[in-house]
């Protein structure tokens, strides 16, 4: 299931990212790899702050879509 989709609190790894070649090497830069684990902080109109790799980062709902945990 896409990111967007993820209840807040609950922790899951992540199986793919999907996208375009510049989306899937910017989600990467920010640490969202396959194997690595990420949990939703909080979602304000789809928008989400994700806890990935001890750090806290504000992703758009499109992006969101293209992160599969």
């Amino acid at each position: 299931m896409p990111l967007t989709m993820a209840a807040v609190g609950e922790s899951f790894l992540i199986k793919k990212i999907t996208g375009k070649e510049e989306t899937r090497r910017f989600l990467e830069n920010l640490g969202f790899v396959a194997g690595s684990e990420v949990s939703v902080v909080s979602e304000i109109c789809g928008n989400v702050i994700v806890q990935v790799k001890e750090s806290r980062v504000a992703i758009s709902r499109e992006m969101a879509q293209k992160i599969i945990v």
